[in-house]
């Protein structure tokens, strides 16, 4: 039977098991190898309501850690260290433990109920502390909604994480993956295609979990290139897109996709000095793009948990593009700027695989690769932090010649809009470089062959 006792929280009830905490703690007392399952179950002493259950389960583990022998004189030798344990009471409840015990077969069976009422208490208590931030009056409604769903995922997570799996299910899982690539519906599990077929034949698309980083320096065309990737996944694969753009505003990247979808140059689009034919293609482009499923977010001083906050919300998301890493802050004020943004690159690729969905970030480059001969960049490029490297799965570069050019007239034989996007980093595979097309009055990067079959 459950109990309930009234907690310092105003009043609340707080359940929890006196009986299935100390069927755990008598259990391990008569069999240490419990603690092997128990462990996986119950990893901190704050699982257990009663004060003195987390005392006695904080030594066990400690001891079950160091490899030490478990039964009642060494647990009550341990205690005994500790300053302040009364050792006539404790000598008595370990007792009594040990003779409390209904099974210890059903060791995990107990573990189970002092965890799921260890949840219950937390939701509580969370519930509280969101309606007293509520009540004070000091955040906003947004605010109050994110960090509120963020509490609650958060609680979901640590009741959702799975202990070790054994090999054959994790190959199970993987033939019931290739089995799906070769169906029918095999584009649901497919990478998402970025629309230039080299790029998604060396990457494999972007993929579910993957933490894809886009460096470029400033006015390399990177968030065109990220707009072109957004595009094609949205029209052509029918995908769903989240764009969260710190820089530039919903209106400008609206303008620049119906630039690019109309072939309409987007100068004139800026002027408003159109032609019919120019206008009946912008129609159209607008309606071709209006059915898709694009959402943007313009909000420059967005945070990774607020980002994380409105894809939930979303759901069933495919895509997520961020523009840029280094106008993101840390929503906890940190003075290094380096641990700053160390912290939010470990973040994003915690949210991708939390959200399983890929997360692709835009970066600019140090100008460490306009004092070298080679403009190409380089890993070593990456600006303010190496964790960008480190977390990232994928590293994508956009390098222009043109770019570097001082010359304005070119040369017979060159080709002032030959691009390139380099594979700096793949973890599914090799890295190269892919040569691109860029046609600057759409704001369009295309793979050459389609300028040769376009030609």
């Amino acid at each position: 039977m459950s109990d309930s006792v009234t907690s310092g929280y105003s009043g609340l009830n707080l359940p929890f098991s006196p009986e299935a905490e100390q069927s755990v703690l008598g259990a391990v007392l008569l069999d240490a190898s419990c603690m092997e399952r128990v462990v996986e179950i119950l990893p901190k002493p704050e699982y257990f309501y009663l004060t003195s259950n987390q005392r006695i389960y904080s030594v066990m583990l400690q001891m079950f850690t160091e490899g030490r022998p478990i039964d009642f004189v060494t647990v009550l030798e341990s205690l005994k260290q500790s300053g302040d344990f009364d050792e006539a009471d404790g000598k008595t409840y370990l007792l009594q433990l040990a003779q409390l015990v209904p099974s210890i077969s059903n060791v995990e069976s107990y573990a189970k109920i002092v965890r799921d009422k260890y949840d219950v208490r937390t939701l509580i208590t969370t519930a509280r502390d969101i309606i007293e931030e509520a009540s004070a009056g000091e955040a906003d409604a947004t605010s109050l909604l994110d960090s509120a769903e963020q509490r609650i995922f958060d609680i979901r997570r640590g009741k959702n994480m799975q202990g070790l799996q054994k090999i054959d299910e994790i190959i199970l899982s993987e033939f019931d993956r290739l089995d799906h690539l070769n169906s029918p519906d095999a584009d649901k599990y497919r990478g998402v295609p970025t629309g230039i077929k080299e790029l998604d034949d060396t990457i494999t698309g972007l993929n579910r979990s993957d933490f894809i980083l886009l460096g470029a320096r400033p006015g390399m065309g990177k968030t065109s290139f990220a707009l072109n990737i957004a595009r094609y996944a949205a029209v052509k694969a029918q995908k769903r897109v989240a764009f969260f753009s710190l820089e530039m505003s919903k209106e400008q990247l609206i303008s620049r996709l119906l630039s690019t979808e109309a072939m309409v140059e987007g100068t004139k689009l800026r002027t408003g000095k159109l032609s019919e034919d120019e206008w009946i293609r912008l129609i159209e482009a607008g309606d071709i793009l209006s059915k898709t499923q694009m959402y943007f977010d313009d909000n420059p001083s967005v945070t990774v948990p607020e980002i994380k906050a409105k894809l939930r919300r979303l759901k069933d998301v495919d895509l997520v593009i961020i523009d840029y890493l280094q106008l993101m802050n840390s929503p906890t004020r940190i003075e290094n700027r380096v641990q700053e943004i160390s912290q939010i690159t470990r973040n994003l690729k915690i949210m991708a695989k939390e959200l399983n969905v890929p997360v692709m970030t835009l970066s600019q480059l140090a100008r460490d690769s306009e004092k070298r001969t080679n403009h190409r960049p380089v890993l070593s490029d990456l600006r303010d932090s190496g964790s960008i490297e480190q977390d990232a799965d994928i590293v994508l570069f956009l390098y222009r010649s043109d770019y570097y050019q001082d010359s304005e007239i070119p040369s017979e034989n060159e080709d002032r809009n030959q691009s390139e996007v380099i594979v700096a980093k793949n973890r599914h595979g090799e890295t190269k470089t892919i040569p691109l097309h860029w046609q600057g009055e759409y704001m369009r990067f295309t793979a050459q062959e389609v300028i040769r079959r376009e030609g």
